[in-house]
């Protein structure tokens, strides 16, 4: 005989960001009462890098919403609870119907009772092993269970049954198909803390949802919604002053703008540049639609372009510095960074291997890119790996400025805006189109000369932009 009770799931914020210790959560698209399904997105949060959407796990009702929106959660800690239905077998009639404890088996081991253990998400068992294991508990009443009739607990030894699975060896990589890997990683579960139970060692769907542990509540059990808590807000003071709280994008950005002019010894140079028939170029295009019907053609992406086809010419500025090691490291691909302002802060999205794109290619990733960022959809790895950037201030109307290098990379260029000057042209003075750029870089990887050609190379491309098409 069975009886119906309820299971309540309880979902942990997860580690979506590789490392950060807590997000904020901006817009809950559920409510107590819903029904939700494995896979629906239920909020969206604001971590350091970018805003998240996260999916829930599991199907079921939802019990109670822990935090308000705008409230800043620690990873690992419960946001959200959810009901989910399922049976547990009925306890005897009465106490001496109880069926007598098993006796030991050889070597002293009690008979296992099967037993749940929450794991905290992204952590792994609190236990902190990557196996789950046999002990020994004293005697202790048993957890109850909902049923038709008052029922007395009987003491049990409780034990959690050792799985007929493979061990998982610290440092190897968990056998698992790429969609449950995907899983995982939007749960924030570490794969080498999840017994397998697939066939040869495989870890399936399933055993990764297991890592969220139920927690069994009588189905008569009411469920309390949490304090509302206190939402970070710009606050007025006196004399009109107003303070905002640095948080999220903004305080991630400040931090690693702290870290890189105060590590990093920056050079700054400047150009001014003749990009008259970059202008006629990009009219062109527009026009003509070579590139490819509906493609996005701006002066941004003809910069990318000589920018790329400079780094091309000279590599060594496509690098990083490694603290630990004292080295410098050349980097085997180019991922172009484009920083974007954005209401939630500045941002540095990197289209992937820039390097090998075609111009038509380029211009395709770059309209992407402006456009994920523009709906605040940037995910953090997006944001990864980034190797040269390029800061369109033009757009503001600002002539120049001395950009501050983004971590880990070698060299940034900013892209002034677009003016009609007075220049000597063919030795006449006549009005031209002219724009001024500006290359900060690491002078610890690249000095005067290298800087010097780079910048210089990509001025040359924008002064006369057939190079573009000649070089690719």
């Amino acid at each position: 005989m069975t009886t119906e009770v309820r299971s309540l799931r309880e979902f942990k914020m997860p580690d979506v960001g590789e490392g950060l210790t807590e997000a904020e959560i901006l817009t809950w698209f559920v409510k107590p009462g819903d029904t939700v399904t494995d896979g629906q997105v239920v909020c969206e949060v604001e971590t350091a890098k970018a805003a998240v959407e996260l999916p829930i796990p599991f199907t079921g009702t939802v019990e109670q919403l822990f935090f308000p929106e705008g409230t800043t959660v620690d990873v690992g800690t419960s946001i959200i609870s959810v009901a989910v239905a399922g049976a547990a077998p009925a306890e005897p009639a009465a106490p001496a119907a109880a069926a007598p404890v098993a006796a030991p088996a050889a070597g002293g081991a009690e008979a296992a009772v099967p037993e749940r253990r929450e794991v905290l998400v992204g952590y792994g068992p609190r236990t902190g092993g990557t196996q789950r294991r046999a002990r020994r508990a004293p005697a202790a009443p048993a957890r109850p269970v909902a049923a038709p009739a008052p029922v007395v607990p009987v003491p049990v030894p409780v034990a959690v049954p050792v799985q007929a699975a493979a061990p998982v060896v610290e440092g190897d990589r968990p056998l698992a198909k790429p969609p449950v890997r995907k899983l995982a990683k939007d749960l924030g579960i570490d794969l080498r803390t999840i017994v397998a139970t697939g066939p040869g060692g495989v870890i399936t769907r399933e055993d990764v949802h297991s890592a969220v542990a139920p927690v069994a509540v009588p189905a008569e059990a009411p469920v309390f919604a949490a304090e509302p808590q206190p939402v970070a807000a710009a606050v007025t003071t006196g004399a009109g002053d107003v303070r905002i709280p640095v948080k999220g994008v903004r305080k991630a950005t400040a931090a690693a703008m702290v870290s890189s002019a105060f590590t990093a010894p920056h050079v700054t140079e400047f150009v001014q540049v003749d990009v008259t028939r970059t202008m006629k170029l990009v009219r062109k295009l527009k026009e003509t639609g070579e590139l490819g019907q509906g493609v996005r053609v701006s002066p941004l992406l003809l910069v990318a372009k000589a920018l790329l086809t400079a780094v091309r010419r000279y590599p060594e500025v496509n690098a990083s510095w490694d603290e630990a090691a004292q080295e410098i490291v050349l980097k085997g691909q180019v991922n172009l960074g484009i920083a974007a302002a954005t209401p939630r802060g500045l941002i540095v999205p990197n289209i992937k291997d820039a390097g090998s794109q075609t111009l038509p290619q380029l211009a395709v990733s770059l309209g992407d890119l402006i456009d994920t960022a523009r709906q605040g959809k940037t995910s953090p790895a997006d944001m990864q790996g980034g190797s040269i950037t390029i800061t369109n201030v033009g757009v503001f109307g600002v002539d120049t400025g001395t950009p501050i290098l983004n971590p880990g990379e070698a060299a940034i260029l900013a892209f002034g805006a677009v003016r009609e000057l007075p220049w000597v042209h063919k030795g006449k003075v006549v009005p031209r189109q002219v724009t001024t750029l500006a290359l900060s870089f690491d002078h610890r990887l690249v000095d005067g000369e290298l800087g010097s050609k780079v910048l210089a190379d990509t001025a040359a491309i924008l002064e006369r932009p057939k190079r573009l098409i000649t070089w690719g």
